[in-house]
C-alpha cells in the first residue's frame, strides 16, 4: 500500500514520528499514550480499526455504486486478506473487484 512518511526519534525508536507532526508533539502524544493504560489504548486501536474499515469499504461504494452489501464486504475481504484467502472466505460466485 502507501508507505507513512515517518522520521524515526532517537529518543522513542519503537514509536515513529510522522513527518507531518512536530517533535514536541510527538512526545506529548507519546506521554499521553502511556498514561492512558493498556484498556484505553485498546480502545483507541479497535476505534481507529473501524475507522480505517469503514473508510476503505466507502472507498469501495464510490468507485463501485453498483455493488450490493456484500460484493462491498467480499472486495474489502480481498483488499485485506488477500485473493486466496478471500475466496475460501467467500467461494460461491465471482470476486468483486476492490
Amino acid at each position: 500500500m502507501f508507505p507513512m512518511a515517518i522520521q524515526r526519534s532517537d529518543d522513542e525508536p519503537d514509536f515513529p514520528r510522522p513527518l507531518d507532526t512536530t517533535a514536541d508533539a510527538h512526545t506529548l502524544q507519546g506521554d499521553i499514550y502511556r498514561r492512558l493504560g493498556g484498556r484505553a489504548r485498546l480502545d483507541i486501536m479497535f476505534r481507529l480499526s473501524a475507522s480505517i474499515r469503514h473508510l476503505a469499504m466507502s472507498g469501495i461504494r464510490a468507485r463501485h455504486p453498483g455493488y450490493s452489501d456484500r460484493q462491498v464486504l467480499e472486495s474489502y475481504a480481498r483488499l485485506v486478506w488477500g485473493d486466496e484467502l478471500a475466496r475460501a472466505v467467500f467461494p460461491t460466485g465471482e470476486p468483486a473487484e476492490p
